[in-house]
């Protein structure tokens, strides 16, 4: 709920200062400006009056990766992946290097957040993810939120080739405020065809936006609605990644976070 309100005194700032010709939309608008996105050192970066952070992140397709170089080069914070729901039968996996990234981003200085790779197709899917993230992230220290991922896939036996956006909201709702209530920050991912099309924004504003968009030569995103992450390239290359990677811009500041119960991570 503090993101809500977050959320409704930028459009209130907005409306005032008449930087928005949607004014009749419930969600606020990118007010970025244009200019103030600028490449340093190989990253973008936002020069402007928000935050500007520089991250990745990674999954087990990245493969070994020796964050002490990462942190190096210039990398702040890192988004790993934890999981993910396999799309023809719907099991629940590990990332197979969730713990190794997780734990040696952490002893490389860097902050982290974590990511839930979804093909939930039910709300109480979703929260069955959420439940079973939680456990696997129990007693690392995160900064940066946890993020449900849904993607559809296009095969001919995948689970979510045919879910409706009302749907796709409903579970990304289910996910977040099953995050929430353990006391971890939900973020949402989309790209702005899914934004536009199929998700119900409004239903989602409780929490940030991670938008997935890329650009031609990094320029600055059209895309109409406020974010507070931007990936904005896939091919990305960072010294100690021995992959092409995922490259984000945070443009929000996220406090350590303090979930209700300490594992033995940490």
């Amino acid at each position: 709920m503090k993101f809500r309100r977050m959320v409704l005194l930028l459009l209130s700032a907005l409306l005032l200062t008449g930087c928005t010709p949607l004014s009749a939309d419930p969600v606020p608008a990118n007010s970025y400006a244009p200019e103030d996105f600028a490449v340093v050192d190989g990253f973008l970066t936002y020069q402007g009056d928000s935050p500007s952070h520089v991250g990745v992140d990674v999954s087990s397709y990245q493969g070994e990766i020796d964050w002490a170089k990462v942190r190096e080069a210039g990398v702040e914070f890192a988004i790993i992946r934890v999981g993910f729901r396999g799309y023809t039968e719907g099991g629940l996996y590990e990332d197979s290097c969730f713990r190794q990234n997780m734990e040696e981003a952490l002893a490389a200085g860097l902050k982290v957040g974590a990511y839930f790779f979804s093909q939930a197709v039910t709300a109480q899917e979703a929260r069955e993810e959420a439940r079973y993230a939680m456990e696997l992230l129990e007693g690392y220290e995160l900064t940066y939120p946890v993020v449900y991922d849904w993607e559809r896939q296009g095969a001919e036996d995948s689970r979510t080739r045919d879910t409706d956006g009302q749907t796709q909201t409903e579970c990304a709702v289910a996910f977040c405020q099953e995050v929430e209530a353990r006391g971890y920050q939900p973020m949402v991912y989309f790209s702005p065809s899914k934004a536009y099309s199929e998700l119900d924004l409004e239903a989602l504003l409780d929490w940030p936006f991670w938008l997935a968009h890329y650009t031609q030569d990094w320029e600055a995103t059209t895309f109409r609605y406020h974010f507070a992450m931007w990936q904005y390239t896939s091919q990305g290359t960072v010294d100690g990644i021995p992959t092409p990677v995922d490259l984000d811009l945070c443009m929000m500041e996220f406090p350590v976070q303090t979930p209700e119960e300490e594992g033995p991570h940490a």
